[in-house]
């Protein structure tokens, strides 16, 4: 009897058929709903931290609390900058998609104090600073900052 087959035993052998040559794919497919990942990379910054570190502490407790900056920079001043960026993608065949990164940024006075603190991210594609929940303005730092967070991701950044 041929696979071409009208009788009902016809029938049976081409759904067989068909169900052994798509099983794979189907369960090929139906594991690519449940995996996720999630990488972080860069600074993480620590649960409470920033609340450990008041206005006017020493860079040397700034240095025992976040450990190691990812950056010093002296544009205005002395200042640490803590970096990182999230990213997830859901399925291992699919590119990575940027979700979150931050600039912790301390700023020290002339005497190595802090003078203050900020926790910089993008909200709405514009620089925005989560410690004081304002959108930053211009200058030399904001400048400096633009370019650190468009070296990781130049299409979230609209400003």
């Amino acid at each position: 009897m041929s696979l071409g087959s009208t009788n009902g035993f016809g029938r049976a052998r081409r759904l067989a058929l068909a169900l052994a040559v798509t099983a794979p794919f189907a369960l090929a497919l139906a594991g690519c709903g449940s995996f996720s990942e999630t990488l972080q990379r860069g600074y993480v910054l620590p649960e409470g931290a920033l609340e450990q570190i008041p206005v006017g502490a020493s860079q040397e407790q700034v240095l025992i609390v976040l450990g190691t900056p990812s950056t010093v920079a002296t544009v205005n001043g002395e200042a640490f900058y803590y970096i990182s960026q999230k990213t997830e993608r859901a399925a291992a065949f699919m590119p990575n998609e940027v979700t979150d990164q931050r600039v912790v940024a301390v700023y020290f006075d002339k005497d190595r104090r802090v003078d203050r603190l900020a926790n910089y991210g993008l909200k709405d594609g514009k620089i925005f600073d989560y410690s004081t929940n304002t959108t930053a303005t211009g200058g030399q730092e904001l400048s400096y900052i633009r370019g650190v967070l468009r070296s990781f991701s130049p299409k979230m950044l609209t400003q």
